[in-house]
């Protein structure tokens, strides 16, 4: 039902300097692979098998990630060590990458307004790289939002409870609760201080939505500092239909952030690596 996944990939990776100055923060590995293939597995499980990257200056190693390196393979074949590239040929084996630039750092609005011409007139995924989601013997943050998408055809969110002293780093949420975990979204504000907040429920960084976005994020006035927030835009999707908050199952690493990155890589090589 839902074919494509959007990775806005494009941006600086500041928080990682001196590191991402000539290395995308996608491709920082969490052991041993990168981010961004962590996100592109779970797109793939969920069914979204057509993977449109949102990229910029300085990117190309993400698309020759995703890509055949023939003289890697001709080293290697037929020793041991071919093992290693299992995980990333079984991706491209079932994925399909298409690319397009983002002149500008305009947000994220801009970011998946720029994917437009990848996707088309069609409900899709979106995967920010920066959160790694787990769900250890069960279906992926986005395969669970498929499967809610199916019952509701509208744009979801996927949310989670963080402290009141953080709500300020996330788009928030506040609606009429639906069944244990799922809300109807009725208030929607981006990085709001603690005392304006609406709720707990932080936005993070998987999506399903509908094509009509695009629409709504071209009427959209850009913000602070000229960026075009999708926390608007859904805003004024869930004032004139419906847009549906998701409290999923598993775990989440802010990999945008030092301190989880180095806890999604202890996690992951506690609990996942050589299982």
């Amino acid at each position: 039902m839902i074919k494509k996944c959007l990775f806005p990939v494009a941006g600086y990776g500041t928080r990682f300097l001196p590191a991402t100055k000539s290395m995308p923060k996608e491709m920082l590995p969490v052991v041993n692979k990168p981010l961004v293939q962590y996100g592109v597995e779970e797109a793939i499980e969920a069914g979204m098998a057509t993977c449109a990257m949102v990229t910029g200056r300085g990117k190309r190693a993400i698309a020759d990630h995703f890509d055949i390196n023939y003289e890697l393979e001709h080293q290697i074949q037929g020793t041991g060590k071919e093992v290693y590239l299992e995980s990333i040929r079984n991706v491209l084996d079932k994925g399909t990458f298409t690319m397009v630039r983002q002149r500008e750092m305009r947000g994220l609005g801009h970011a998946i307004l720029t994917g437009e011409s990848l996707i088309g007139n069609e409900p899709f995924g979106v995967v920010l790289s920066d959160d790694l989601c787990i769900n250890p013997g069960g279906d992926g943050v986005l395969a669970q939002m498929v499967a809610l998408y199916r019952q509701f055809r509208c744009s979801i969110v996927a949310i989670q409870e963080v402290p009141a002293d953080e709500v300020h780093k996330y788009g928030v949420i506040a609606g009429e609760p639906m069944k244990e975990g799922l809300y109807r979204v009725e208030s929607m504000v981006e990085k709001p201080n603690k005392e304006e907040a609406p709720s707990n429920l932080a936005i993070i960084g998987r999506y399903i939505l509908t094509p009509d976005i695009f629409d709504i994020l071209r009427e959209t006035d850009a913000g602070a500092n000229g960026e075009i927030q999708l926390t608007d835009a859904l805003m004024k999707q869930a004032q004139s239909g419906c847009v549906m908050a998701y409290k999923f199952k598993g775990r989440r690493f802010d990999c945008g952030s030092v301190p989880g990155f180095v806890e999604a890589t202890n996690y992951v090589f506690e609990n996942i690596y050589g299982a």
